[in-house]
């Protein structure tokens, strides 16, 4: 299993849309992210910083996340929430969320 965490942050004044998509995610998106191992996935909120943490069930995760990032419900769910976000300003070029290294972990 591989844990997976990642920041972005959100626009102040997209905040309370943000919250109204995610009491409501679509049955498809969640479907698509189960479909491609995608486990345990939370998003926290501090201030407009958004922590998404999730587990990888599978042997291949970029594999994984290019099928759901092809996933047609997916691509009309992100059409909705990246315009609350705003790109964390030391991701990589090609990341939207920024991937975080792990630096402790216990069981």
């Amino acid at each position: 299993m591989k844990r997976v965490a990642m920041v972005i942050d959100v626009k102040p004044e997209k905040l309370e849309e943000y919250r109204e998509l995610h009491a409501a995610v679509w049955p498809d998106v969640l479907a698509a992210l189960r479909r491609n191992g995608v486990r345990n996935y939370s998003i926290f909120l501090k201030d407009c910083t958004l922590f998404g943490y999730l587990e990888f069930e599978g042997d291949d995760y970029e594999a994984a996340m290019a099928r759901v990032a092809d996933d047609e419900a997916t691509q009309r769910w992100w059409k909705l929430t990246e315009p609350c976000q705003q790109p964390w300003p030391g991701r990589s070029p090609n990341e939207w969320w920024a991937d975080m290294e792990e630096v402790f972990h216990v069981d």
